[in-house]
Parts: C-alpha cells; sequence; structure tokens
C-alpha cells in the first residue's frame, strides 16, 4: 500500500471521534487537580485548611496557561485545586478541537505545576460550550459559591480536628449544620468567618489590563507613554451581584458587540 493510502486509511480511525466545539459560543476548561486530596495531605506538607504557598502554584499555572498555550484567555478563576478558563466566541485556537484543547491545557498545567511543587503533579480537563454571557456569568458565580460553601466547611472541619476530632467525628459533627450554625461554630472558636481571607471565600481570578508604562521613542529618544498589556492577579473578587457586575464589565470590555445572548445566523 503507498504511503498516501495508508496515511488516508489511518487518520479517517484518528478522526472518527474528533469532534469541535461549536463556532459562535463561550468556551470555558475547566482543570481539576488529580488525587490532590493525596498529594497534599500525604505526600507533602501544606498547612490547613488552605496554604498560601499551593495557592500561589495555581496562580503561577493559571498565568501560565493564559500566556503560553496559543489561546486566548480573556479571563482565569481558580479555588482549591481547580481552575477555569475562558475562551471567547472568536476563538479559533486548534480548530476549536476538544481534543486538543483538552490534551493541551491538562499537560501544560500538570507540566507547569509540577515544576512549582517540585514533584509530579496532574490535572484533567473537561470543556463547556455556553452559549451566551449570561450563562458564562452564571458559571463563574456558580465556582464562586462552591468556593465560599468549601471554605466554611474546611475552617469547620479543621477546627474541629486541632479540638481532638478524628475525620470521621469532625466530618458527623457537620452534617446538616445550616451556614449559620457553622459560622457560630467557628466564633466560638475564636474564628470569625468575615475575617477570613477573600481569596480562601470566594477564589482568585487573573485578568488582563492595560497598563501606562514610560517608554522611550525609538525615533528621537524622547520618553514616552505607552500601554502595555499584561496579567493582574485578583486576590479579593467582590460577592454576589458585584461580582456577576465585575464579569460583565470585563468580558464586554473584551468583547464590545457582545450581548447577552449568542447570535446563530
Amino acid at each position: 500500500m503507498k504511503f498516501d493510502d495508508l496515511e488516508a486509511k489511518m487518520r479517517a480511525y484518528e478522526n472518527v471521534d474528533d469532534p469541535c466545539a461549536l463556532p459562535g459560543v463561550y468556551l470555558v476548561a475547566r482543570l481539576d487537580g488529580r488525587s490532590f486530596t493525596r498529594l497534599t495531605k500525604e505526600l507533602h506538607t501544606f498547612e490547613t485548611p488552605f496554604d498560601p504557598r499551593f495557592h500561589g502554584y495555581m496562580l503561577n499555572t493559571l498565568e501560565h496557561l493564559m500566556e503560553s498555550c496559543g489561546l486566548k484567555v480573556i479571563y482565569g478563576y481558580t479555588q482549591s485545586d481547580e481552575m477555569s478558563l475562558l475562551f471567547g466566541p472568536e476563538e479559533r485556537g486548534f480548530g476549536r478541537k476538544l481534543r486538543k484543547l483538552l490534551s493541551i491545557l491538562a499537560g501544560e498545567a500538570s507540566a507547569c505545576f509540577t515544576l512549582c511543587l517540585g514533584a509530579v503533579a496532574s490535572f484533567d480537563c473537561r470543556v463547556l460550550q455556553l452559549p451566551s454571557l449570561d450563562v458564562v456569568i452564571d458559571y463563574f458565580r456558580w465556582r464562586a459559591e462552591d468556593a465560599h460553601r468549601n471554605a466554611l466547611n474546611a475552617h469547620c472541619y479543621w477546627l474541629l480536628r486541632r479540638n481532638g476530632k478524628t475525620s470521621r467525628e469532625a466530618t458527623a459533627a457537620l452534617r446538616g449544620l445550616t451556614r449559620s450554625a457553622k459560622n457560630e461554630l467557628l466564633f466560638a472558636g475564636g474564628i470569625n468567618f468575615n475575617d477570613v481571607p477573600a481569596w480562601q471565600k470566594r477564589g482568585a481570578a487573573v485578568h488582563w489590563e492595560s497598563r501606562e508604562q514610560t517608554g522611550a521613542n525609538p525615533l528621537t529618544g524622547e520618553s514616552v507613554l505607552v500601554l502595555r498589556r499584561g496579567l493582574k492577579r485578583a486576590v479579593e473578587l467582590p460577592a454576589k451581584e458585584a461580582y456577576s457586575a465585575f464579569l460583565k464589565e470585563l468580558i464586554t470590555r473584551e468583547f464590545p458587540r457582545s450581548s447577552s445572548r449568542v447570535s446563530w445566523r
């Protein structure tokens, strides 16, 4: 069999299940650490319930994905051991092939975090196809609410553990408690949940901004002000409706013609 014929035959097998994301929709890639509970509790020593060093590794990895993967990421968000990356409806990277997006993002995240940690770590990845700006905002509101719930539970759990409860006893003690009851539990233990750092309660983000910097005119050598685009960390995200407004302003700044609903025409 000639090489061209052999290649055409094998490509048919290779591409039989090679879907692309729908055109004109927002994409969100969510990456989750694989077996990170074991990695952070058994294999490495991190502070509980939250470790600034681990959080820094996640932000470093998020910035790497936004700068170095050949894709235009509008907004990056992280909480706990997960990251979410928002791509605009006009993103055409890798032909919007899902297998390429999944493998490249998971591979790059795993490599970057491994270098930060100094030991092997890996991420899995999924891609959500979201039809409108409203749904995009709902998605990030969901992840922020999840961060808040997890932070409250984690602080309660580790307070009980420090007070001598076993893992099973601490889990049982929290089962069925309301949010207000959990806050009271923390307050009685000397922790005001309102004073917990925002990045623990709501996660943190990375987004693009333009900054004025002093440069030199290459022809005259005179100092001039220039705009440079760079990444900015947001570790004190607003909550609830203020967060929705923050996201809408940021995304529509990147896509001025975007509306709350995608046109399919």
